[in-house]
């Protein structure tokens, strides 16, 4: 026992899941600190967070399939290691950079007027982005190529894996906020930034000796160096083939230059190939994903992105608002990742009996059933949808009554990331609902349509979760090894757009008595995303799609679209 104890600690998957931890440890904590950091930075004013959040989506929106091709085009280790290393050092660099405005913030705010103060602002936004895209060509190497490669040709361990990964994340979401939010709290924002740098320091050094282990135990990784130029030829995209062409005669072109017979005019259109690549990368990026069999099914996941009904900022205002206390929430938080480690378990034990296609279609079910509870929450006592308060009336309210930004009262009332535009209160720590008068001591807000909220969207972990992951497998199993990164390179970009989206639904609708015509939006979006899904399974599965889930060797393999199956 000893012995298969200390080979499952020395397994390049258990090297894999602790590399994993350590650097979802990191992103939490960074996350969770750099929105709280601009906030007091800026005078308590939500611009600066408002601004790194608009960067951060639009980044990874225009540039996910650049960087998933630049993950394709070179070998594994040196992709895992480079943006390892760029992660971390902009984090780094990030935190210095923090902690010199905080120590002289004042006399920064005197030179040159306070510009230099403000290109500050903007260096440490544009450095902290970088960290954000050098986490994504992580995460996009590691958790849809590393680690199908060590899984091998075993779904099941893959499966297993996937469900390991999630559940790693889904702790760290809840661990790595606490833990860091508690030093910020005891100690002082400079030290905040201070443990921040040294974590990703001595982080960086562990999971770089992580990757090489991993690397070593599996010769496998190894083989894709040797099959980059081939695999650039196998692309579904037929038209990428023609445009490597001008590349190789890039090369000759130089050669020749060498020798002195080179004319001027092919040198300068040499140049424009190489300007134009990227934006050739893009739009062949996004053919490829349309022409994946699992379009559909990554189109489904994207759309769930397009909801309020998770434990993001804008729920907890609303939260606020209702009268719920932070304790309160901190449990209905607790409880939401209790219910999406139990959706990882429920996954691959539905994957073992039905199948993976037919878990994504249990799975889609139970989570709408679930979120049902939460649209008929809208219509229930206590609910505060009034459709006919203008969507628009804070808003205009701010534009021409000048009214200043609202403030936070103490560094200790500042959640993850405060989304207040029609929510004033939550920024002031209190629980009263808004526009609501103390002096006049109105009654209690009925706690029935927040309940059944809350029951639902933790209720809907369990199938979201179940969902993500078949999703994510389908993903691994039927996208060819050579375009794994430019595909999920566009998930990304598609994920982060439709998350965009919501975000600026809430901020044309921001009143807590708009919030329940958004829950019904994010309802409808859940379900079209679920639609597609079933379509996607329709085409897979055929006339096998209603049949009843049994045990059945073959069901593990009905992931793979059969031979007959017409590309999306």
């Amino acid at each position: 026992r000893l012995g298969s104890a200390v080979a499952y600690f020395t397994s390049a998957k258990f090297l894999l899941y602790l590399g994993h931890a350590l650097s979802t440890w990191g992103d939490r904590m960074w996350h969770f600190a750099v929105s709280v950091f601009l906030v007091e930075l800026y005078g308590n004013s939500l611009l600066l967070t408002a601004v790194y959040g608009l960067v951060v989506a639009g980044s990874v929106l225009l540039l996910g399939a650049i960087i998933g091709d630049w993950v394709d085009k070179n070998s594994r280790l040196k992709v895992a290691q480079t943006s390892l290393v760029v992660q971390n050092a902009s984090v780094i660099l990030c935190g210095i950079i923090l902690m010199i405005i905080f120590l002289f913030k004042t006399q920064l705010l005197t030179l040159y007027h306070g510009w230099l103060l403000t290109m500050c602002y903007i260096l440490v936004i544009t450095i902290a982005n970088i960290a954000n895209l050098a986490s994504t060509a992580t995460a996009i190497t590691i958790q849809r190529d590393w680690i199908v490669v060590v899984a091998g040709e075993d779904r099941s361990k893959l499966a297993d894996m996937n469900a390991t990964i999630r559940r790693i994340d889904q702790l760290t979401n809840i661990l790595a906020p606490m833990a860091v939010g508690q030093i910020m709290t005891f100690g002082s924002p400079i030290i905040g930034c201070g443990f921040i740098s040294g974590w990703n320091l001595m982080s960086m050094c562990v999971e770089y000796l992580l990757l090489w282990k991993v690397y070593q135990k599996t010769p496998t990784l190894a083989l894709k160096s040797a099959k980059v130029e081939e695999s650039e030829l196998k692309q579904l995209n037929v038209k990428k083939e023609s445009d490597m062409k001008p590349a190789e005669g890039v090369q000759l072109i130089v050669e020749k230059d060498v020798t002195g017979f080179e004319p001027q005019q092919e040198k300068e259109i040499g140049c424009a190939a190489r300007i134009a690549e990227p934006f050739i990368t893009f739009r062949d990026g996004w053919v490829a994903y349309y022409n994946q069999p699992v379009f559909l099914a990554g189109m489904g996941l994207a759309f769930l992105y397009m909801t309020v009904l998770g434990f993001d900022c804008i729920t907890t205002g609303y939260a606020y608002t209702q009268g719920l206390s932070g304790s309160v929430l901190s449990l209905l938080m607790g409880a939401s990742a209790v219910t999406g480690i139990m959706g990882t378990v429920a996954f691959t034990w539905l994957r073992r009996k039905c199948g993976l296609v037919r878990t994504g279609l249990i799975s889609g079910v139970a989570q709408f059933a679930c979120l049902v509870l939460c649209a008929i929450s809208v219509f229930m006592p206590g609910s505060p949808l009034d459709l006919t308060v203008s969507p628009f009336a804070d808003i205009s309210a701010r534009l021409f009554e000048s009214e200043p930004l609202p403030t936070i009262a103490s560094p200790e009332d500042k959640p993850e990331m405060i989304f207040a535009t029609g929510m004033a209160n939550l920024v002031n720590g209190s629980t009263t609902p808004a526009n609501s008068d103390p002096e006049m001591s109105p009654e209690p807000v009925p706690l029935i349509s927040v309940s059944l909220l809350f029951a639902g969207v933790i209720a809907a972990r369990v199938g979201l979760w179940s969902f993500d992951l078949t999703v994510t497998q389908l993903l691994q199993e039927n996208v060819a090894e050579s375009e794994r990164g430019i595909i999920n390179g566009v998930q990304n970009s598609m994920n982060y757009l439709l998350d965009l989206l919501h975000f600026i639904m809430v901020i044309l609708a921001p009143n807590p008595e708009a919030f329940g015509l958004l829950v019904l939006i994010s309802v409808s979006f859940v379900a079209m995303g679920h639609i597609m899904y079933f379509r996607f399974a329709q085409k897979t599965l055929g006339k096998q799609l209603f049949v009843c889930c049994t045990p059945d060797p073959k069901a593990v393999s009905d992931s793979s679209p059969p031979g007959n199956t017409s590309t999306v």
